[in-house]
């Protein structure tokens, strides 16, 4: 099977009648998916979120000018339009909240987003003076999920947020990390205290997760966010001029960013992806791996070998 570049996948994505590599039809039909994403319960509540969202980190770092913005509009519409409705923000990501506020009201799709966004902060009155400016930023009275960030003054915030959680001014709260080097001290945490969400690293080249936390979220009920899904695009690199094997086609995969995603989509753990992007074309591609059955563990231990054949 011959893999296909995103910008090969875009452009058979959006014609009528035509097919992919290896005889699969297109889910997609002149810009409108035939099929919704993929949903898994959030284990507290039992809520069922979209499996693949979308990060802001830089992609959202932009002006307010319409040439900057038209992109992300129409990969918000892409979201939307694939029954998305993760949209993973913070406020050290630059003007990334204020955009997200600013695009969500246009679209008048705040009742069909699910809105995360973080605190950074040391001190109690600090970390409240955050999250209202980005209650204001976002153009929302309620956040969906209220993250510590990095888990900076993690104890003092995560008071914070309950008391928020009662107020009903966030549904749900979670802590971040984004590096293997805080894992350790996720566990920690995760052991210690009621969470709803754990948001960490993960990607088919960065699998330390696999060991404790996933196991140990799916033991306490927290739910799983995935960010860097792409090993910081260092998957992309290793599969550069590479084909799929034959056998994608069997899991509906077609492209590599559909592969390294469904990978981590297959583990019981994980509920949702937030690769970043600012590109209605990738984001289609992004969205597409959750289209279809995800891989079980037998089939992900096949996806593995095979990559560490490249």
């Amino acid at each position: 099977m011959t893999s296909l570049t995103r910008k090969e996948f875009l452009k058979l994505t959006g014609a009528a009648g035509l097919t992919l590599a290896g005889g699969l039809t297109t889910p997609a039909v002149a810009g409108t998916f035939i099929t919704k994403m993929l949903k898994k319960p959030i284990p507290v509540s039992g809520e069922l979120l979209p499996v693949v969202g979308f990060g802001t980190s830089q992609v959202f770092n932009v002006g307010r000018s319409e040439e900057e913005r038209a992109p992300l509009l129409e990969t918000l519409k892409v979201l939307y339009e694939a029954g998305g409705s993760m949209i993973d923000t913070a406020p050290m990501y630059g003007p990334a909240e204020a955009v997200v506020g600013d695009l969500v009201a246009r679209l008048n799709t705040r009742n069909k987003s699910f809105i995360a966004t973080k605190v950074l902060q040391n001190g109690k009155q600090e970390g409240i003076d955050q999250m209202e400016a980005s209650f204001r930023k976002l153009k929302t009275s309620q956040v969906d999920l209220m993250q510590v960030h990095n888990l900076v003054d993690w104890e003092i915030q995560l008071e914070t947020l309950r008391e928020m959680k009662e107020k009903k001014k966030i549904r749900y709260i979670g802590i971040t990390h984004y590096t293997d080097s805080g894992t350790e001290e996720l566990i920690k945490i995760m052991k210690k205290e009621q969470l709803d969400f754990v948001q960490c690293q993960y990607a088919m080249n960065a699998r330390l997760v696999e060991e404790e936390l996933l196991p140990l979220a799916m033991e306490r009920k927290i739910a799983v966010i995935v960010n860097r899904p792409f090993g910081r695009g260092a998957l992309f690199r290793q599969v550069k001029g590479k084909s799929l094997p034959d056998w994608a086609g069997e899991m509906d995969i077609t492209s590599w960013a559909q592969y390294f995603l469904k990978y981590l989509l297959g583990h019981p753990a994980v509920n949702c992806v937030i690769p970043g992007t600012g590109r209605p074309d990738y984001a289609r591609d992004n969205v597409m791996a959750g289209m279809s059955p995800l891989p079980d563990e037998k089939q992900r231990k096949r996806m593995l070998e095979y990559l560490q054949t490249l």
